[in-house]
């Protein structure tokens, strides 16, 4: 598992809630989740631009972290699933802050990456 090299800020929440969905990834795969549990390579399709690794990475590290949980299913070939968890649910208020905030502000992102083509 990876290690820190700069340990966390155990006296900051800010922080500590950041440590928690601050890669490129989580917060947006949460958001899907919360729709319905969803298989790995439905998550894959979802997320193109992520490298499977990387998000197995990811979700491992969520699930981890309370925030997601995987379910797999005894039968041939196996499946397994992951779905938002209780914990993971009171992020999604914070999610939907920053989408909205990014629908408020689509001109700073025009600006700065250009247009949606």
């Amino acid at each position: 598992m990876y290690e820190r090299k700069i340990p966390v800020d155990l006296d900051c929440p800010l922080r500590l809630t950041m440590s928690l969905i601050d890669s490129k990834w989580k917060s947006c795969i949460l958001d899907e989740l919360r729709h319905k549990p969803l298989r790995p390579s439905e998550l894959h399709k979802l997320f193109p631009g992520a490298t499977p690794r990387v998000l197995d990475f990811q979700l491992k590290e969520m699930v981890e972290d309370g925030l997601v949980s995987k379910t797999i299913y005894p039968e041939l070939p196996p499946r397994s699933e992951y779905a938002i968890t209780p914990l993971g649910t009171t992020l999604i208020p914070i999610i939907d802050s920053m989408i909205e905030w990014g629908n408020r502000n689509t001109e700073l992102f025009e600006r700065k990456y250009g247009k949606k083509k």
